[in-house]
């Protein structure tokens, strides 16, 4: 009886043994299964992600074409339904936003000063932040009244600032004394400023918010301008636009006068002439990838400013 209770346990001990054993080829088969899955998935994406980012590059050459004129041509969008591929892209022009280059070399303080108080700094601090990007970008080492030469980025322990040179991006002006406070109260600051237009805001471009500020009016005022442009459908880029042939007439129905000096911040450029930003999203089984590229002078030798690309999510 002892050797017949003996051979049980042994055999359940066996069993037990098994059932562990198949338990952990179980558990091994499912790990590898789920990464020959997410291999297999990966693998995919990439060659998804490849494709859309290849189609994207479609775009962008339609894009920069010089034969495409209207923001609404057909040829900016492309959608292939049997293969789950194409393209959209958006021509959007860079005269819509405040040139800080042209601005400081314009000697502008009051177009500055009058932005910053009006997003929420105090006077003091927007004069400190106006003097300083002069000074960042005048090429002396003369410092402005409430500017920042050398001395004051030497303290800070950072070395070889300011450049004292024009931007050259719209990080720079993140590096410029006071612009911290800038982030504070207004942390989509960089959408109001561009270093790629060619000067004055465009008036055919620009939104009612920053024709008021350029203008020193308020948006009633304003809001006039862009409604015109858009025509009777309400949309920019559309075929019914009405834009300004000058930018007096613009001015005019603000109730600016065409002839005061703030007139000079702006102008009204022929649509797609001027220096465009070109955003072109490619989408392939369900991957996305963005190329932007600023363009100048793409209606006749056009020049590439700056190339980005993103993925999608």
């Amino acid at each position: 009886m002892i050797s017949s209770a003996h051979h049980r346990k042994s055999r359940g001990a066996a069993l037990i043994a098994v059932i562990v054993l198949i338990s952990i080829v179980s558990l091994a088969c499912i790990s590898t299964l789920r990464v020959i899955s997410f291999d297999a998935e990966l693998a995919s994406a990439k060659i998804h992600g490849s494709r859309a980012r290849q189609v994207a590059e479609m775009g962008i050459a339609v894009g920069t074409n010089s034969g495409i004129t209207k923001r609404f041509d057909p040829l900016l969008h492309r959608m292939d339904q049997e293969a789950g591929e194409g393209y959209d892209v958006e021509i959007i022009s860079e005269g819509g936003k405040f040139n800080i280059n042209f601005i400081i070399q314009q000697e502008d303080k009051e177009l500055l000063k009058s932005m910053f108080i009006k997003w929420g700094l105090e006077l003091d601090d927007a004069q400190v932040v106006v003097d300083s990007l002069i000074d960042w970008s005048d090429p002396g080492d003369e410092t402005q009244l409430n500017g920042a030469e050398v001395d004051f980025y030497k303290k800070e322990g950072r070395i070889n600032q300011p450049f004292n040179r024009p931007f050259y991006s719209l990080e720079e002006m993140s590096l410029v004394r006071g612009m911290n406070l800038i982030e504070r109260v207004k942390p989509d600051w960089r959408e109001w400023f561009t270093i790629w237009s060619d000067g004055p805001l465009d008036v055919n471009e620009a939104s009612s918010e920053l024709l008021a500020v350029a203008g020193d009016a308020d948006t009633a005022r304003t809001d006039i301008v862009p409604e015109t442009v858009r025509g009777p459908d309400g949309v920019l880029g559309t075929e019914d636009d009405v834009p300004f042939q000058d930018a007096a007439s613009a001015l005019d129905l603000m109730g600016l006068d065409p002839n005061a000096p703030e007139a000079a911040r702006f102008t009204a450029a022929a649509p797609l002439n001027e220096t465009v930003r070109i955003e072109s999203t490619g989408f392939a089984e369900g991957a996305k990838r963005k190329i932007t590229v600023i363009v100048r002078n793409r209606a006749q030798n056009p020049t590439l400013l700056e190339r980005t690309e993103e993925i999608i999510p």
